[in-house]
């Protein structure tokens, strides 16, 4: 596939896959080692900052992937690929968030186990994703 909306889905859906790959690995993990006083006001610069690296990408991707479903509706991995983009908007937004908030009142290590737990999901998903689209190029 070789058009500009492919190879743009592409390199988001690969900037976002580098990027959950060292949050899961490295920056989730490493929250919990935040001193309890500082919590608080880390998680909540956290999400602020965070949303500035994500969110252009996230779009992208969205907007991208719909294109593509639009300009080729047969193709079935670019329906695949479009589940597993939809499901990670669902799981940020209905898992991730609510998570994130609840650690922005205060360090709760239940939460933010929950949360690199079901941060593997999305991980993984977004890997398969990647490698479907590779496929495709």
């Amino acid at each position: 596939m070789d058009t500009l909306a492919f190879k743009t889905h592409l390199l988001a859906t690969c900037y976002m896959l580098g990027l959950i790959w060292f949050v899961q690995v490295v920056h989730y993990p490493l929250m919990g080692k935040v001193p309890a006083q500082a919590f608080v006001g880390y998680e909540r610069l956290h999400t602020r900052y965070t949303s500035w690296v994500t969110a252009p990408p996230m779009l992208l991707e969205l907007g991208t992937g719909l294109w593509l479903l639009l300009q080729f509706p047969g193709h079935l991995l670019l329906w695949g690929n479009a589940v597993g983009l939809l499901w990670l908007w669902a799981s940020t937004f209905f898992i991730q968030v609510p998570l994130h908030n609840q650690l922005s009142q205060s360090f709760d290590a239940v939460v933010h186990r929950k949360l690199v737990q079901t941060n593997w999901a999305r991980t993984v998903v977004w890997s398969i994703r990647a490698l479907l689209l590779l496929s495709l190029w």
